[in-house]
């Protein structure tokens, strides 16, 4: 399969009513196990399973560490909401959509990928991998913001969303489509157990709670899938 055609999994984090940002940041506050959960999960390049030997399974993945690299796909506000110490996101092939030229957009380096839609990012993605200038590519994500995630939705090659459901309601002006609205819906909620097998790691029992200045917040991580 070439990457133009790669499966495309969006990540994102929601309030009750679809919130996803406030004036360009999170509308609560950091979940620093949230956030490094989003950091495992596109981080960790998936490997081949199920060959019917688990030494040939660890041996697999103890030569193919390292050799791909997932990719992370977002629009430029999401791309300014970042820290600058830490754009580009570490060990993920970021790529920046944008209808803006790459000199005109803050703290972007050589190896960050421009381009002006999904799909022109993940050609010139390909083409990088081609002449050597990156590594190939495990899975893609797509990491926002709305007008990104809209439009990844309408591509079909978008077959996964990894949903953190904040539950309490924040003010938000950005907002996430509810996948599940409607009886006719195609997107489905997967199990606790296919969820941990599509990141790669156990999980602890659902909801989890983190407290924040002393403001407790419990989330729910979900898989959605649609075939």
């Amino acid at each position: 399969m070439s990457i133009k055609h790669l499966p495309l999994t969006l990540i994102v984090a929601a309030t009750p009513k679809h919130g996803i940002g406030k004036n360009g940041v999170l509308p609560w506050p950091m979940l620093k196990k949230e956030m490094a959960y989003f950091a495992r999960v596109t981080k960790r390049v998936p490997m081949p399973k199920d060959t019917g030997s688990v030494q040939s399974d660890a041996w697999k993945q103890a030569n193919l560490e390292g050799m791909r690299q997932n990719a992370v796909i977002m629009g430029r506000k999401t791309w300014e909401s970042i820290p600058p110490k830490f754009r580009p996101l570490k060990d993920r092939t970021n790529v920046v959509v944008s209808s803006q030229d790459r000199t005109k957009l803050q703290g972007v380096t050589d190896d960050v990928v421009v381009a002006r839609s999904i799909e022109k990012g993940l050609e010139a993605l390909g083409e990088w991998v081609r002449v050597g200038k990156g590594k190939p590519v495990g899975r893609a994500f797509v990491i926002g913001g709305e007008s990104i995630y809209r439009a990844a939705l309408e591509m079909q090659q978008t077959k996964a969303v990894l949903l953190t459901r904040i539950q309490k309601e924040y003010e938000c002006d950005t907002f996430f489509p509810d996948l599940l609205e409607g009886p006719a819906t195609a997107w489905q909620k997967t199990s606790k157990a296919e969820l941990e097998e599509y990141v790669g790691e156990e999980l602890p029992e659902l909801p989890l709670m983190e407290a924040v200045n002393g403001e407790e917040i419990s989330y729910e991580l979900q898989l959605l899938e649609r075939p």
